[in-house]
């Protein structure tokens, strides 16, 4: 039971890391239909800002606002120099254009920074332990990790529902031309969305570096489950990216934790352990070919 608890717990803080990651990137493709894939970049200098920062300073808070700024204003210049010459072009130029931006901003990240990877400690407000429950003591770092997660999810609900941008981004994200016919400078909302996902991917960035490795080329191997959460939850639905995010979470935390056990009950470990593994990595696809079957939009999709 104790095993299960932790897991979960595992679930939610992978969760709370995809949606502020799938948040952004399933508002871009909904409204700008921009197929952005460096989108991981972004994450990646943020956690790079970050360590780079708190080194110098010794402050996880010039950290957070280090990781923001920088993600943020890279997202900004990428939307204003190479993004905003894209939206009436073909998706494959999108593609094109933003994977030779990974490639630009992992060499451009390895010459500010270095090829070294730099070691984030986790900072002493956030360091320990808490007990839960009887012989479950759970990091600190990982529960902030998973309230964090719960205010951006709050904060952008409220965004999204309660306020006149919100109302512009979902109307943006019904029909495009029809927001820019009204009079709405559709250019400055593109730019707003942009910056807002790219200061949230900043946001993750600073969080998981105390917990992950921090070097060049992590943010591709996020981009990949990012996609799958949107593609689970409803391309242009933050209800579908916080959805998605948890159920891969979830999906991926108990999987890696419960399957090799599982297997070796049935199999011979020669043979049960390499399965465990490989099983585990492709729950998340099953996950998503099961919902693809049965919800072809997602979860909750923008559009009906």
């Amino acid at each position: 039971m104790t095993l299960l608890l932790e897991q979960v717990l595992n679930g939610l803080q992978f969760g709370a890391m995809l949606f502020m990651l799938a948040s952004g990137l399933t508002l871009i493709f909904g409204i700008m239909g921009v197929v952005n894939l460096t989108h991981g970049s972004f994450y990646m200098v943020g956690a790079y800002c970050a360590a780079f920062a708190l080194g110098k300073t010794n402050s996880f808070a010039a950290a957070t606002v280090a990781a923001l700024l920088g993600a943020g204003g890279y997202g900004l210049l990428v939307e204003f120099t190479v993004i905003r010459h894209l939206y009436q072009r073909d998706h494959l130029y999108q593609v094109l254009a933003t994977f030779g931006l990974i490639l630009f901003t992992n060499e451009a990240v390895s010459l500010l920074f270095g090829r070294r990877p730099p070691l984030v400690d986790t900072p002493a407000i956030l360091s320990g332990a808490v007990t839960l429950a009887p012989g479950l003591q759970y990091p600190v770092m990982r529960l902030a990790f998973i309230g964090i997660g719960a205010l951006v999810a709050l904060g952008l609900w409220f965004l999204v529902n309660r306020t006149r941008v919100g109302m512009l981004v979902r109307a943006g994200a019904d029909d495009r031309e029809m927001v820019d016919a009204l009079g709405v400078d559709i250019r400055r909302l593109y730019t707003l969305v942009f910056g807002l996902g790219a200061l949230l991917c900043g946001l993750a960035g600073v969080m998981a570096a105390p917990l992950l490795a921090v070097e060049i080329g992590m943010g591709e191997r996020v981009l990949i489950t990012t996609f799958v959460v949107i593609v689970i939850g409803g391309v242009g639905s933050v209800r579908g990216a916080m959805a998605g995010a948890l159920l891969v979470g979830m999906v991926d935390s108990l999987g890696r934790a419960f399957l090799p056990s599982l297997l070796d009950r049935m199999l011979a470990p020669q043979i049960a352990t390499p399965l465990a593994a490989g099983l585990a990595s492709a729950s998340i696809y099953a996950l998503m070919a099961v919902i693809l079957i049965v919800r072809p939009q997602g979860l909750f999709p923008a559009r009906p």
